[in-house]
């Protein structure tokens, strides 16, 4: 296997050997590598006799990151391609070194000798059997003394995989494990883009959301050789903002509902007079705080609908059944008529206290509950009809695509009208002279 090695870009850009020239492989092994010169000789060697086994033909791309040492250089003479991505990041050497790669089936891996790639094999195996994402799990493994701190071990990776598991309804081990196998249409399918270590969250997300069929590999997780090139704190909370970010339905959505039927419910509740709880009594500033409750659930509702209908629109995930099935029913029209009944419910509220206080002279007014009451409408009304028009936004090229499919639909359905017309014809004529 013959490397083909790109010198560093004088320019500063990366340099990306797509391989046209040179035609395709079976397998691609993509390593990251920053300052690994102690251990990617090895890591390169690994991978063609994992390569080897398996008796297909294949290439070990190295994505040099920026390196300062001879990490590039060890790495072509042991036999890898190098590409060089400068712009520092574990998801864009990753996305650099995939988009160089060759082969059919992509092999990823981290390059400090912490993974056993003669193992690569078994991924390669799953994915002939037709799986089309492979993860190499070290919980179902075995972890090395020394390989994991224990803070990792038993914290991290655990708290953050189990997030995961329950913000995307999945079952992985071992979410952000560094070794992982893919078809080539499994990463197009994806479409990986983020440039940090929470591109190991990405592909697990996108996996699920392109419903591709996965399986785990138990694997062996060793000390890594040479410096950590790891911020617990600060990838952590990169993984764990970005679960958040990409989950609309449980950083805005269940909290929005939540809070919107807890206030409501407070304010319905304590619109008559003081209530009692355990000999406590609940008042006024209970109230107040219901009606905060239910203008903050209505908001995040908003948002959380806006996310998912600017996700779906743009493509960033296949699929979304919620968004589609509330655009089935939703209209701006029909929002607005929603914001007006709210706001109008609240506004007769409100001009019956004025009424009642011009009827006194603007004497003495006790009504506080039914204006914090109608307000509270008033502002909801005010909220549904901005957020309607917002989604109805963000609606505009997919209400395009559905135009212009149900266009083609009719357009063929009287092209098929069209052929049969003569048909029939024939059949008439063929009926009246028999």
């Amino acid at each position: 296997m013959s490397a083909l090695v790109s010198a560093p870009p004088p320019n500063g850009t990366s340099t990306l050997d797509t391989g046209a020239s040179v035609g395709r492989t079976d397998i691609s092994v993509v390593m990251p590598c920053l300052n690994e010169e102690a251990s990617i000789g090895t890591c390169v060697d690994k991978a063609l006799e994992g390569i080897r086994r398996t008796g297909l033909q294949g290439e070990v791309v190295v994505c040099d990151n920026g390196s300062t040492d001879r990490s590039a250089a060890i790495a072509a003479a042991h036999g890898a391609r190098v590409v060089h991505q400068p712009e520092r990041g574990y998801g864009n050497a990753y996305l650099a070194g995939f988009e160089s790669a060759r082969g059919r089936y992509f092999v990823m891996g981290d390059a400090d000798d912490t993974y056993d790639f003669t193992q690569l094999d078994q991924f390669v195996a799953l994915l002939q059997q037709g799986h089309e994402y492979v993860l190499g799990s070290r919980f179902k493994g075995t972890i090395q003394p020394g390989a994991m701190p224990w803070l990792h071990q038993y914290i991290g990776n655990p708290v953050l995989t189990w997030v995961l598991n329950r913000l995307f309804d999945l079952s992985a081990s071992d979410a952000h494990s560094g070794m992982r196998a893919f078809t080539r249409e499994a990463f197009d399918r994806m479409h990986l883009q983020t440039t940090g270590m929470e591109f190991a969250s990405e592909i697990v997300i996108n996996a699920a959301k392109s419903r591709l069929k996965t399986a785990e590999v138990p694997i062996d997780y060793r000390p890594r050789v040479g410096e950590s090139k790891l911020n617990s704190l600060r990838d952590g909370w990169r993984h764990l903002r970005f679960m958040l970010l990409h989950s609309p339905n449980h950083l805005f959505l269940l909290p929005g509902l939540v809070f919107l039927v807890l206030g409501l419910a407070g304010l319905g509740w304590l619109l008559p007079g003081p209530q009692f709880i355990a000999m406590q009594m609940v008042d006024i500033h209970v109230m107040i705080l219901a009606a905060l409750m239910a203008i903050l659930g209505a908001q995040a509702i908003t948002l959380g609908l806006s996310a998912k209908a600017y996700a779906f629109t743009h493509r960033f995930v296949p699929s979304d059944a919620l968004i589609e099935r509330f655009y089935r029913h939703f209209s701006l029209e029909r929002g607005l008529l929603v914001a007006l009944d709210l706001g109008g419910l609240g506004f007769v509220v409100n001009l019956q206290i004025l009424m009642t206080w011009l009827g006194s002279s603007f004497g003495d007014l006790n009504a506080v509950r039914p204006a914090l009451f109608g307000s509270t409408l008033m502002m909801l009304g005010g909220q549904v009809a901005f957020g309607s028009c917002l989604l109805a936004i963000l609606d505009i090229k997919e209400e395009a695509r559905r135009r212009a499919r149900s266009s083609a639909e009719a357009a063929r359905e009287k092209a098929r009208l069209a052929a049969e017309q003569p048909s029939r014809g024939r059949r008439a004529l063929a009926g009246e002279l028999s």
